[in-house]
């Protein structure tokens, strides 16, 4: 436990100080530019999808460098198709990795602290409950991409779980970032309005489909009265 909490200290502190030099340089700037990023990606020929993968894998890992614009980028670089497997992949993992650092920093302290109640339903849920909310938050853009995939690490989540309710949750959500970067960099304003619409759309999912559970279980207990 205690040479797990040195390396993620170790870690965190890598993390801090290529954030600091990121800032310090002005490497930051670009990366919230999804227009200079789209021209430096698109300089790099061959290595540009490698970067661009490497970029939004080190967005989610490091909370505080915005992801969208790199989303926004990969769509305008490379179109919707391509940059949808791009933004997934690195999304993907970046989620991943914060998942591990979350799972050897944090969960063996939990662990110590609470003992065998972490593997308890009444403490974090079924392992489906914990799958289900993990796939739902990843079609809420105003729930913190990072901050949940550091905090699954946290709970008894099997990995394999989270990685498939990760890659599956992400997909719409990268389709549409990058099919918007796409008709920006196509000067396409018209279809802007409806992807716009359709990506609030998708925030409605997880509510519809609970509302939805509900009138179906409401009405199955009807029927067996």
């Amino acid at each position: 436990m205690r040479l797990r909490l040195i390396v993620g200290i170790i870690v965190v502190i890598l993390l801090v100080t290529a954030y600091l030099v990121l800032s310090i340089t002005g490497a930051l700037a670009v990366l919230m530019d999804e227009n200079k990023l789209q021209a430096l990606v698109r300089d790099l020929g061959w290595y540009g999808p490698v970067v661009l993968i490497g970029l939004m894998a080190t967005a989610i890992v490091m909370s505080p460098i915005p992801s969208a614009p790199i989303a926004l980028a990969a769509g305008m670089a490379y179109g919707h198709v391509w940059g949808t497997l791009f933004v997934a992949i690195g999304a993907e993992i970046g989620a991943i990795i914060a998942f591990a650092i979350g799972r050897m920093v944090g969960y063996e302290v939990l662990h110590r602290w609470f003992g065998e109640r972490l593997q308890t339903v009444k403490f974090f849920g079924s392992q489906n409950m914990m799958t289900a909310t993990v796939f739902i938050s990843r079609l809420l853009p105003f729930l913190s991409f990072d901050v949940v995939s550091y905090v699954a690490g946290l709970t008894p989540l099997l990995f394999w779980r989270f990685a498939l309710a990760t890659l599956v949750g992400i997909i719409p959500i990268s389709f549409l970032l990058a099919h918007f970067g796409s008709k920006i960099a196509l000067g396409d304003s018209e279809t802007i309005m409806p992807t716009v619409l359709l990506l609030g759309g998708i925030t409605l999912l997880p509510f519809l489909g609970k509302w939805l559970w509900d009138r179906f279980r409401s009405g199955g207990k009807v029927g067996r009265r």
